[in-house]
C-alpha cells in the first residue's frame, strides 16, 4: 500500500516540485494539495492521509495551528506531520513540534532525503536527531518555561522504559537500541509505544521534546554508560 502524502504549503511552485518527486517514487502518492492550514485540516478529515509536508507561514491558518488541530483530533491520529522551515531564520517550528509535529525539514531538501524523511515518519519513527539539531534542541529549551522537578507522569514509566527514552533522545533508532541493551527490535519497540501512551506523546518527537524539555537529557550529554 502507497504511502499518501498531502502538500500543505501556499506556493504553488514549491508544491509542484515536491509532487514531482514523491509522485516518481515507488510506494509513495500524493493525495491532494491544500494552499493554506485550514484546507489541509479538512483534506485530512475528507480522505486518508499519512503524511502531511506542512508549511508554517500560510494565510487563513498557519502551519503550526494546522499541526495542533491535526494533533488533538482522535480521527487523525494516524496522521504524521512534517514541518517545512528555512531554519536559519525561523523559530516557529519549535512550536509546531509541540504540537504535534513529527519533524521537520529545510525547503531545499534534496530529493532523496525527501523520500527517505517521508518514509521514517509513517513508519513511526521521528525526524528529530538530537546530534544533528543540538542547537535547535537548545533553543526550543529556551522557549518554553523551566519545567518543575516533579513530573508526575514519570512514576509511571518503568526503568526500562525510562532508559529506552533516553536512547530515544540520544537520536537512536529502534535497531541501535536493541543491539545495545541486547533486546529484540520489537520489544524496544512495544516499550517506546507504553512510553508514548503514559507520557501522554503522539509520537517518537514529542517524547524526544519532553526529555529535553523535563532536563532528562541535555544537548551535548554523552550517551548513557551501559
Amino acid at each position: 500500500m502507497s504511502i499518501r502524502v498531502l502538500l500543505a504549503d501556499d506556493q504553488a511552485l514549491i508544491r509542484a516540485g515536491f509532487r514531482m518527486i514523491i509522485d516518481a517514487e515507488p510506494g509513495l502518492e500524493v493525495v491532494g494539495e491544500a494552499a493554506d492550514g485550514r484546507e489541509a485540516v479538512d483534506l485530512c478529515h475528507s480522505g486518508r492521509v499519512d503524511v502531511v509536508l506542512m508549511d508554517i507561514r500560510m494565510p487563513h491558518m498557519d502551519g503550526i495551528e494546522a499541526t495542533r488541530r491535526i494533533g488533538a483530533d482522535e480521527r487523525l491520529a494516524g496522521v504524521r506531520v512534517l514541518i517545512l522551515t528555512t531554519f536559519d531564520n525561523d523559530d516557529n517550528f519549535i512550536y509546531a513540534l509541540q504540537a504535534g509535529a513529527s519533524g521537520f525539514l529545510g525547503k531545499n531538501v534534496a530529493p532523496g532525503d525527501l523520500v527517505n524523511a517521508i518514509r521514517v515518519v509513517a513508519a513511526g519513527e521521528a525526524l528529530l536527531s538530537p546530534r544533528a539539531t543540538s542547537g535547535l534542541i537548545s533553543r526550543l529549551i529556551h522557549h518554553v518555561p523551566t519545567p518543575a522537578t516533579d513530573v508526575p507522569e514519570l512514576v509511571l514509566v518503568t526503568a526500562r522504559e525510562k532508559e529506552i527514552l533516553l536512547l530515544v533522545a540520544h537520536g537512536l533508532s529502534n535497531d541501535d537500541i536493541a543491539e545495545r541493551l541486547y533486546l529484540s527490535p520489537l520489544t524496544v519497540k512495544t516499550h517506546i509505544n507504553r512510553t508514548m501512551i503514559k507520557l501522554n506523546a503522539r509520537d517518537r518527537a514529542q517524547l524526544v521534546v519532553f526529555a529535553y524539555q523535563h532536563r532528562l537529557v541535555r544537548p551535548g550529554d554523552d550517551l548513557p554508560a551501559l
